[in-house]
């Protein structure tokens, strides 16, 4: 009798379907970088715990950050409808009631944590959305509990065997909601829960928990750009957005290696400490310029201005190539964009069904998976069939990567029609000139 198969056990059919999940994620994102890597221990249960602001994609991206496959967990009320219930099986993704199910609810978490538990014992790795729901913001929701208590759990079964250690990762977006954004990754140092034990001996395992929830909080909060989620996080970010390109030109000039993308994460991050700190020291003039970033971030919304326009000092000159250059592609960027049209209104239905704009990413993406390929063959049937097939080869193979080209397009007239907004707006970019002189100031005075 064959034994039963387990949810961390592969197939060819999954292994394939992998690989091209992967490759579709990735050409997602204009820029996707990934760091840190290295701090992913070998020979041991690895449960990787990165932060959800972005729905789907921060599992999927997760996914593709190295080879292993892994395992998941989701909310259990997505596994209600009986066929999707097995399409999640087979994507390797496990139920897990939430507090908010019901009590009663809960306590059916146990047959999870047993399966969570021989995923680690097999050395699968694991991962956990610690927060247990999304947020599109540059923040961090508390942790529950339930990473520790399956790790606990399987490092008290694996015993000297094998060490179970969590590994707090950091998703950064550039944007959480305009497909081909970018996306950077990065893999802080692993919480090894052997070591804690054995350095905490005196410890309860709930004040054990607490102190692990504490430390993990902590790591993940310096992997992002962390925003406190209060009512001044919308002036916050709109600051970290005004002054981020000058802060990069000072890491740069103070010997900073790394992409432009790393720098521009490092840079984010630096400025929120400084908002921190100067609130404290500064209470009064950070009162002053954060009340003006609100006003700045109401308008921009107001006129629909994006942050990449704001985010430049000058955003004609840095963005002037790029439009250039489209102008120069037109004709074939606009047979793209021809393309493209029905994937884009299937999912201009499909998003109006979805209230979360966070969910918007994830169905964009799923659709492109879908008829991607499917376009693909039909474009090619259409073109085999009505030009010589020397030309139709050539065609069939500019065309192939249209939904990547029709993306960038759409982006590049929003920027355009935002730029030309800023430039018609006088006060706006007075008021951002002033933003930008306040902090200066600041950072003057307090260095």
């Amino acid at each position: 009798m064959k034994p039963a198969k387990k949810i961390q056990d592969s197939s060819k059919l999954y292994t394939w379907l992998r690989h091209y999940v992967d490759w579709s994620l990735i050409h997602a994102y204009r820029e996707h970088e990934i760091v840190g890597l290295e701090n992913i221990p070998e020979n041991t249960s690895i449960i990787l715990a990165p932060n959800h602001s972005n729905a789907l994609m921060d599992a999927l991206i997760v996914l593709s950050m190295n080879e292993p496959y892994k395992v998941f967990v989701a909310r259990a009320d997505m596994f209600r409808v009986r066929i999707l219930a097995k399409i999640l099986t087979f994507l390797k993704i496990m139920p897990i009631m939430r507090i908010r199910d019901g009590v009663d609810e809960v306590k059916k978490n146990q047959e999870t944590i047993d399966k969570s538990v021989s995923v680690l014992e097999d050395g699968v790795p694991f991962c956990i959305l610690p927060e247990g729901t999304h947020r599109p913001q540059h923040s961090l929701l508390p942790l529950g509990k339930g990473i520790f208590r399956i790790g606990l759990q399987a490092q008290e079964l694996l015993g000297d065997k094998r060490d179970v250690c969590i590994v707090p990762v950091g998703i950064e977006y550039g944007n959480y909601y305009r497909y081909r954004s970018t996306v950077f990754i990065q893999v802080g140092e692993p919480i090894n829960l052997r070591e804690q034990q054995k350095a905490h001996p005196e410890l309860q395992p709930a004040e054990l928990t607490n102190l692990l929830r504490q430390k993990l909080t902590k790591a993940m909060q310096q992997l992002i750009l962390y925003l406190p989620a209060n009512e001044r996080y919308d002036a916050s970010h709109e600051l970290v957005t005004l002054v981020s390109e000058t802060t990069q030109d000072e890491m740069r000039n103070e010997g900073f290696v790394g992409s432009k993308l790393h720098c521009r994460v490092k840079a984010s991050q630096r400025i929120a400490k400084n908002i921190t700190s100067w609130s404290e020291s500064q209470p009064q003039k950070m009162e002053e310029l954060l009340q003006l970033c609100q006003e700045i971030h109401d308008s921009r919304m107001q006129h629909k201005i994006s942050c990449a326009t704001t985010s430049a000092r000058r955003p004609w000159c840095k963005h002037l190539p790029n439009y250039l250059l489209s102008l120069i592609c037109a004709p074939y960027l606009l047979v793209c964009l021809l393309a493209q049209a029905p994937i884009a209104g299937i999912g201009k239905i499909l998003l109006g069904l979805f209230k979360d704009r966070a969910f918007h990413n994830s169905i964009r993406l799923v659709l492109n998976l879908i008829f991607w390929p499917l376009m693909m063959l039909i474009y090619g049937i259409l073109l085999f069939c009505n030009l010589p097939w020397e030309w139709a080869l050539v065609a069939f193979t500019a065309l192939t990567p249209f939904p990547i080209f029709a993306q960038d397009a759409f982006r590049t007239l929003r920027l355009l029609v935002s730029d030309w907004k800023l430039t018609c707006n006088k006060g706006l970019r007075q008021a951002i000139c002033k933003a930008r002189e306040l902090y200066q100031q600041l950072n003057t005075e307090t260095r």
